[in-house]
């Protein structure tokens, strides 16, 4: 008898067991009718963070009162995985303090995060599911999928930095002159045959004489022009100024026979303030200081001259020291000087370097087309002439190079650390060096537009988009392009592209591809595959799903 109620009672565990394992077994094998959303439906890095809301709605009846459904979300991808937070979820019957599905059926929703990995490009996001019931654990056989994933078109993000060389100061073509002048006596415009036969006309002569064998200038002409001394009635001055200006041009004839001038000009200025206030300033006169402030207050030539006169003193010096000297006319010959070439700065590099000036030796740097000729005779440029322009434009080779450890060197042995240059590229070697925030503060004491730039990549960086848009409006720097996908800007985006490379089709790929320009996107594509390395990123990207 005692066996016969031991074997009843194994049978009723046993159908118990059983009736609880159908239970359970129900609510995993009507799974399908729990209906998942993401937001964003196709995960997204941003700043290195997978961040998204999963919303779990369960239908009427599905739940059991006594049950616990645990959801671990998985982010799958290729060489791993990572494991999120687990949800967990209770029937209204149990006690415990997990979110609660009544027979009615909830919505809930829930975070997942992930820091990014490399290979999670190309993921999918699961939950990985078990009932608990009755004090048995039944495992959903299969994950749920929730999302494909991960987006990583911000990464896309140029980080290499916008600066700039400091301009060389190379000038190409020099203008020049040759000058000469005749003086006058008080109140006369005749021209003395002392003056056509002075020290300064001869010179001026030999000059022109010069320039005529001078393969490198050119005369571009002449100007004459006279003046008068600042001392009488104006309109007499102006008349005075006039006559010179005939009786200067006859001169002039006469001393360039057979000597090439240029095309000549001729102009009367009347009476020579400027020249007047100019050689006050640089007299030794003890009141010198009273005559530039009376020049200042007064524009009236009657009432300046007058105030001068005043000061009886000081007029007497003028008139012996001042006046005479500007009772003149000026022969200025215009000459345009050709410096070396590019072809010729380069010999003079290679055979003769110690005759260029720092100048030429910056401008044959620039000149280079192999970046480490371009450091070499930058590096002469900074043992010659040892200026900041010369280090910060070898430190400026270098980022181009890549070789930011040099190019730090060569920043530190400029003597003025300060500057939007230099704030600029300090800010650069850090961003290279994924220190962003220190980045950030060399940047935000940069008012030229690199600073701006450069503050766009931060802001793609860190996953503030409509601030990179906006900092990166206009520029034309790749990541103004990148700017625009990531706000969804695609027609902008479509317009700042310059260039047909690999990497500008990689962007024109993925903006067809958001637009579903079938057409389009194959033409990108077929660019983007000449490029090993950008091909074998487009066989993982998100953006191009569909089209797998």
């Amino acid at each position: 008898m005692k066996k016969l109620v031991s074997n009843l009672l194994l049978i009723a565990v046993f159908a118990f067991s059983l009736a609880s394992c159908n239970q359970a077994q129900k609510m995993i094998d009507a799974a399908e009718q729990i209906n998942i959303q993401c937001d964003p439906e196709v995960l997204e890095v941003v700043a290195g963070n997978i961040d998204a809301t999963v919303s779990v709605t369960f239908p009427p009846e599905y739940f059991l009162p006594k049950a616990t459904l645990e959801v671990t979300p998985v982010l799958l991808y290729v060489g791993g995985e990572a494991v999120g937070k687990p949800f967990v979820y209770q029937g209204e019957k149990v006690t415990d303090n997990y979110k609660t599905v009544t027979k009615n059926g909830a919505t809930i929703s829930e975070k997942v995060h992930f820091d990014y990995v490399p290979g999670m490009e190309k993921s999918e996001l699961v939950g990985r599911a078990k009932v608990f019931y009755k004090g048995n654990e039944y495992e959903y056989p299969a994950d749920i999928k929730i999302a494909d994933g991960a987006n990583t078109t911000y990464m896309l993000v140029s980080t290499e930095g916008s600066y700039h060389y400091l301009p060389d100061g190379y000038q190409e073509v020099i203008p020049e002159t040759a000058e000469a002048q005749i003086m006058y006596l008080v109140n006369s415009a005749d021209v003395r045959n002392s003056e056509l036969k002075s020290a300064g006309i001869k010179n001026f002569q030999d000059a022109l004489k010069a320039l005529d064998a001078d393969e490198r200038r050119a005369v571009k002409g002449t100007d004459i022009v006279a003046y008068a001394s600042p001392e009488g009635p104006e309109a007499l001055n102006n008349k005075l100024s006039a006559n010179r200006e005939k009786s200067a041009n006859k001169a002039f004839d006469k001393i360039t026979k057979k000597l090439n001038a240029g095309e000549v000009t001729t102009k009367s200025i009347g009476e020579d303030w400027e020249g007047f206030q100019e050689l006050v300033n640089n007299s030794n006169m003890e009141d010198k200081e009273l005559i530039l402030r009376v020049l200042s207050m007064y524009s009236d030539p009657n009432v300046r001259e007058r105030e001068i006169k005043n000061m009886s003193n000081v007029y007497s010096s003028l008139k012996t020291n001042i006046l005479p000297q500007l009772r003149r006319a000026r022969f200025i010959t215009n000459v345009e000087y050709t410096n070396y070439t590019a072809e010729e700065l380069a010999d003079l590099v290679e055979n003769n370097i110690d005759v260029l000036d720092e100048p030429a030796l910056l401008r044959a740097a620039a000149n280079a087309k192999d970046i480490d000729a371009k450091i070499a005779i930058y590096k002469q440029a900074v043992k010659k002439y040892g200026t900041d322009k010369a280090k910060y434009n070898l430190g400026v080779a270098y980022l181009d190079k890549g070789d930011n450890a040099a190019a730090k060197d060569a920043f530190a042995k400029m003597d003025k650390k300060e500057g939007n240059c230099y704030n600029n590229v300090m800010g650069v070697l850090a961003m290279r060096e994924g220190k962003n925030a220190e980045a950030a503060n060399w940047f935000a004491k940069v008012t030229c537009k690199h600073g701006k730039i450069n503050q766009g990549a931060l802001d793609i960086l860190n996953g503030k988009y409509n601030d990179a848009a906006a900092k990166l409006a206009g520029t034309g720097d790749h990541n103004e392009t990148l700017a625009y996908i990531l706000t969804n800007q695609l027609d902008k985006a479509s317009a700042s592209i310059k260039g047909n490379c690999p990497f500008c089709n990689y962007k024109k790929a993925i903006i067809a591809a958001r637009k579903g320009d079938t057409a389009a996107y194959n033409a990108a594509m077929e660019i983007v595959k000449k490029n090993e390395k950008l091909a074998e990123k487009a066989s993982k990207d998100v953006e191009f799903l569909k089209y797998r």
